[in-house]
């Protein structure tokens, strides 16, 4: 709701400031983003879970896509203000949907609200033409509670004080949750991976846009030199969006055949080797190639971390968990404009280079030292379930 309103009200701004404002609001709305990974994940059987999460990321890039042909499209006659118009209209089309969607079963055992829970999966049931498993299902938080309240059975007074600051608690507990000893590290190794995949992905970017500006003072390599100025930045976005195509199909065939840890391992260190010949200067067409073979890897990295982020969290703190680790993601996003692409623009490609090769580096030493591997794992709901 916050990104749809605040997207079509951005169509209406009088000025730049309210602009920005409302641009900011569909920033918020957006960062719920990781909701969604973590609510079809606990849908998703063990054996394929990892294809499917592919798939499912595969329509972010559909979207990229679409937006960059409809601002082709749209920017080239009509404006902004129609763009913005059009791009809410998905927003709000999800909306409907909503009713449609039901409540993760998962979610609602961790509530204690098994019988909603089993109501679903019997639907699911029937839907896939089977039959549940015989038994009763059982929430750990209900068991905990009926533990809690035999003890205190004999204690007369439960104060309402007591009863409000337990929801308090409850309310922050997910995220102190992160920082448990057998998160703490999980957590730390995440923010460090997140944070390098979303410079890599959107340095590929920005050095892309960059070199295809038309900007030669510092006698570096132009990509685009004598295309039409009105159309060239969106044929750009547009063209080097299908770069993330490869990227995905990648990650889809190998997250499930050799785990999620060295698929990311191994897509960095190819990163690396794209990026390397930068150092030297590369005609146009070699650069083209080798950005593209970049936002490909920074592609298929970032689709296996939004798979293993809410994989290695419990029911408890997925959500939360993934939600931290792509904030911090969304600092280097930030970081990056400002320190690597700022070198590009002041003539230093080598040492710009030379930096997103030590985050490349970074990325896969975190890769390395997580705990353990999620490929055939169960989810876990609790904490306490977690290898330390």
């Amino acid at each position: 709701m916050v990104t749809s309103v605040a997207g079509l009200l951005s169509t209406f701004s009088p000025n730049y400031v309210s602009l920005v404002i409302f641009r900011c609001f569909v920033g918020i709305g957006l960062g719920g983003g990781p909701v969604f990974l973590s609510y079809f994940l606990e849908f998703v059987p063990v054996s394929h879970r990892g294809t499917w999460m592919v798939a499912f990321s595969a329509f972010w890039t559909a979207g990229t896509i679409f937006e960059a042909s409809l601002a082709w499209v749209v920017m080239t006659r009509l404006n902004w203000r129609w763009l913005l118009a059009f791009s809410s209209v998905p927003s709000f089309a999800l909306l409907l949907f909503y009713g449609l969607a039901p409540e993760s079963p998962r979610y609602l055992c961790a509530k204690a609200r098994t019988v909603d829970a089993h109501r679903i999966l019997e639907k699911m049931a029937f839907v896939n033409r089977t039959k549940l498993p015989p038994g009763i299902l059982v929430s750990d938080k209900a068991i905990k509670e009926n533990e809690e309240s035999s003890l205190l059975r004999d204690t007369h007074m439960i104060s309402m004080t007591r009863k409000i600051t337990d929801k308090l608690k409850s309310g922050f507990s997910s995220f102190f949750t992160l920082f448990s000893r057998k998160l703490i590290r999980t957590t730390v190794l995440l923010w460090v991976l997140f944070f390098a995949n979303a410079f890599s992905y959107y340095g590929a970017v920005l050095l892309t846009s960059k070199l295809s500006s038309g900007d030669s003072k510092c006698g570096s390599k132009v990509l685009h030199a004598d295309k039409s100025k009105d159309n060239s930045l969106y044929v750009d976005v547009f063209i080097t969006s299908f770069a993330e195509l490869p990227g995905l199909i990648l990650s889809a065939i190998i997250v499930d055949k050799i785990g999620r840890k060295l698929s990311m391992v191994l897509m960095f260190v190819l990163a690396c080797i794209f990026l390397l010949p930068l150092v030297l200067h590369q005609s146009a067409v070699v650069t083209t190639v080798l950005l593209f073979g970049v936002r490909m890897c920074a592609t298929g990295t970032i689709t296996v971390a939004t798979i293993y982020a809410p994989e290695i969290y419990p029911t408890s703190a997925r959500t939360t968990g993934a939600g931290v680790a792509s904030a911090v993601g969304r600092v280097g996003g930030m970081v990056c404009p400002l320190v690597a692409v700022g070198l590009v623009t002041s003539c230093h490609l080598r040492l710009a280079v030379i930096l997103f090769e030590v985050v490349f580096v970074l990325a896969i030493a975190s890769s390395l030292l997580f705990p353990f591997e999620t490929k055939g794992r169960e989810l876990k709901d609790a904490v306490d379930a977690i290898e330390s």
